[in-house]
């Protein structure tokens, strides 16, 4: 088996996993649970602290440069264990000089008050779940807030110290027209957010929405809704550096970053996953835990592991194109030996076909993607799958 030969240790982030949400979404598939049966909070803080305690070992010397609440609906964290999280995972982990704190907020659950909390205690970006200022597409959707909700979410985040957040919107929702989607991009960018994700709402299996479809714009009006809204965002001078995400100048999100550019990340928390890179070894890890909330106590204080499986070193060129060719922008080649630890000569080959058929371009040891490439990017992907050595 080829031997992966790393330089220097990768970028490590950690993602903490909040599981409980007011009411889930028929849209959503995230790992989330109905917030009457939140009472074991400390319960679930203290396995989080535990499973941290035992992943030390595979990362010592090595900071943490972002940290991202997600849920769930993390901005329901109490007070009381917030505090206990933060100050004791910055008392076992080195966290980085310049580390970015992101956390998750539904409007619908969140005041002046909640945000100075977070904000006080470390948190310095939220990525709130606007989804749509039409409340009749909130109401479709199952969400919890209004449009005028939303609105004082926002000011009240700014007022509590925030300067950096993001902004989450959906289009091709229910019944939804060009007009209106454009309508609700118009109103993002009146709040000058930093950061805004913009995605189309897809059905996913096993969600109320599959089982039982909303009447959704067809893919033509959907394409046409993408068109003109990523125009309008373009216009307001925001850089289009992934899929779904849009950035003012220095205002890019460092954790996601970090996941596209095939960076390593703690998982904790119930279904959370992770890749940790163990260089001494020359292996790559990926971690999964438990999924329900209970489990996942149950399986820390009984001092398990969750699931633990090693990356077949043929599906790495895969694994790194499957996240870095979401950057619009591209990549330096150089990424993909200081990232997988394999020689680029692996892919070359692949990557001569590829841009023979005009799907991706390389010059200056740069990769991008063509217009081409960008409407056929599975297929480009695809092509990486189970390569062998």
């Amino acid at each position: 088996m080829t031997q992966l030969n790393f330089s220097h240790p990768l970028p490590l982030s950690l993602y903490v996993h909040y599981p409980w949400c007011i009411q889930k979404c028929p849209y959503c598939d995230f790992n989330s649970h109905n917030a009457k049966d939140s009472d074991n909070e400390k319960a679930y803080v203290d396995a989080m602290l535990l499973q941290l305690e035992k992943t030390l070992p595979l990362i010592w010397g090595r900071p943490i440069r972002s940290i991202f609440f997600g849920g769930g609906t993390p901005s329901l964290f109490s007070e009381k264990e917030f505090k206990r999280f933060m100050s004791q995972a910055r008392a076992l982990l080195g966290f980085s000089g310049q580390i970015e704190v992101t956390l998750e907020a539904n409007p619908g659950t969140v005041d002046y008050e909640k945000f100075a909390m977070f904000f006080d205690n470390g948190v310095n970006r939220l990525s709130m779940g606007i989804q749509s200022f039409d409340n009749e597409k909130l109401e479709a959707l199952g969400r919890i807030h209004s449009s005028q909700d939303a609105k004082r979410a926002i000011d009240a985040a700014r007022s509590a110290g925030f300067k950096n957040f993001n902004l989450d919107l959906m289009f091709a929702l229910p019944n939804q027209t060009l007009e209106q989607a454009v309508a609700d991009v118009e109103q993002v960018l009146e709040f000058e957010s930093p950061h805004l994700s913009h995605y189309q709402l897809t059905l996913e299996p096993n969600t109320p929405f599959y089982r039982q479809p909303p009447v959704l714009p067809d893919d033509d009006l959907a394409w046409d809704m993408q068109l003109a809204c990523q125009e309008l965002i373009a216009s307001a001078g925001y850089d289009h550096y992934e899929v779904s995400a849009y950035a003012q100048p220095a205002q890019r999100c460092l954790h996601n970053l970090n996941y596209w550019q095939f960076g390593d990340y703690l998982g904790i928390g119930a279904g959370a996953h992770g890749k940790i890179t163990h260089a001494p070894n020359g292996e790559i890890f990926r971690t999964q835990m438990p999924a329900s909330p209970g489990g996942y106590i149950e399986t820390m204080l009984a001092e398990k592991n969750g699931r633990l499986t090693t990356i077949d070193h043929r599906e790495l060129p895969f694994e790194f194109m499957l996240n870095t060719l979401r950057l619009q922008q591209g990549f330096a080649l150089s990424l993909f030996e200081e990232r997988t630890g394999l020689k680029l000569e692996t892919i070359r080959e692949k990557l001569s076909e590829l841009e023979g058929l005009k799907l991706i371009e390389c010059d200056q040891d740069y990769l991008r993607l063509t217009d081409k490439g960008k409407t056929y990017l599975n297929d480009v992907m695809s092509a990486f799958l189970s390569m062998t050595e």
